[in-house]
């Protein structure tokens, strides 16, 4: 499998381009928006000039990553012929199916569709094709460059054929690859996401403040980033729909997201990408800190 056609071209969509690229798989990076492919494109440029820096790569190196990267807008050319899809869309089940739909009736009849939700089942995205054994999760880490999971999601119907190619390529991609089975939130955010739901519930009820809540869990469990930032830098939107797939799957309150984090994310903070979540992102409170240093 050397054509791989990334779909999204957002925070985890350009990072898997990026793995790939540098791996020296030709990759097709796919979004709905030109402008998002060019800021795609201009972050794996940013991150892979981080990387120069830090001589972890060559020029050459670099430049052979970029020019594996070709962008479309539309998703027929993209992926017309692929021999794997990472799709990295929206956290959204409708966009979900909808694009494996069309991927079904676009590529070729031998290629593998994967898609890297955080907690759809893999098993109903496999359903709206007809080829449900060749359907996949690849659950990559952020950043994709950097973290070495890779949790691989078997739907009902996936073949050990499917599973052993795509285990043998995150290898290839010096990932760590750790096969779950297909149930809501998988392990990865079965784990996490009931964690960060308790820590914004610690914060909804007065117990301890935001920087209070993070600190006690990085120094005392050893973590490198507190729940409420990590909750931030994933995207509070993101956690809140993980949340209320695992809350519809389990029926389970234990599983039901905090109303805090639902009132912010109606509120439109989403963490990091929107400037403002449990923490300020905005430019003002960047330059505020930058001249604290200085004083």
């Amino acid at each position: 499998m050397k054509n791989i056609t990334v779909i999204g071209a957002g925070t985890m969509g350009n990072g898997i381009a990026h793995t790939f690229a540098q791996f020296g798989y030709q990759v097709s990076l796919v979004d709905v928006s030109q402008e998002s492919l060019d800021r795609g494109v201009a972050t794996i440029t940013k991150n892979l000039d981080r990387m120069l820096a830090k001589e972890k790569i060559s020029e050459a190196n670099k430049l052979d990553t970029l020019n594996n990267i070709s962008t479309f807008t539309d998703l027929k050319e993209g992926a017309k012929n692929a021999d794997l899809v990472v799709e990295a869309a929206s956290e959204n089940e409708k966009i979900k199916l909808d694009i494996f739909k069309t991927l079904d009736e676009v590529c070729p009849s031998e290629a593998i569709l994967s898609s890297n939700t955080s907690s759809i089942p893999i098993t109903k995205i496999a359903a709206v094709t007809n080829r449900p054994a060749q359907v996949i999760g690849m659950h990559f880490m952020n950043p994709v460059p950097i973290m070495k999971l890779v949790e691989i999601i078997r739907g009902y119907n996936t073949s050990d054929e499917t599973t052993n190619k795509i285990i043998e390529m995150s290898k290839h991609l010096k990932k760590v690859p750790t096969e779950v089975n297909d149930y809501p939130g998988f392990v990865a955010n079965r784990i996490l996401m009931p964690m960060i739901n308790e820590a914004i519930e610690t914060l909804y009820t007065g117990v301890a403040g935001v920087e209070e809540i993070d600190t006690v869990m990085k120094l005392g469990m050893a973590h490198p980033m507190g729940p409420l930032q990590l909750a931030d830098f994933i995207g509070l939107d993101v956690c809140l729909s993980i949340l209320e797939v695992m809350y519809d799957g389990f029926k389970n309150p234990k599983y039901a997201p905090c109303p805090l984090l639902v009132n912010m994310v109606r509120a439109g903070k989403m963490g990091v990408k929107s400037g403002e979540g449990f923490y300020d992102y905005s430019e003002s409170r960047k330059a505020e800190k930058v001249s604290q240093q200085f004083n």
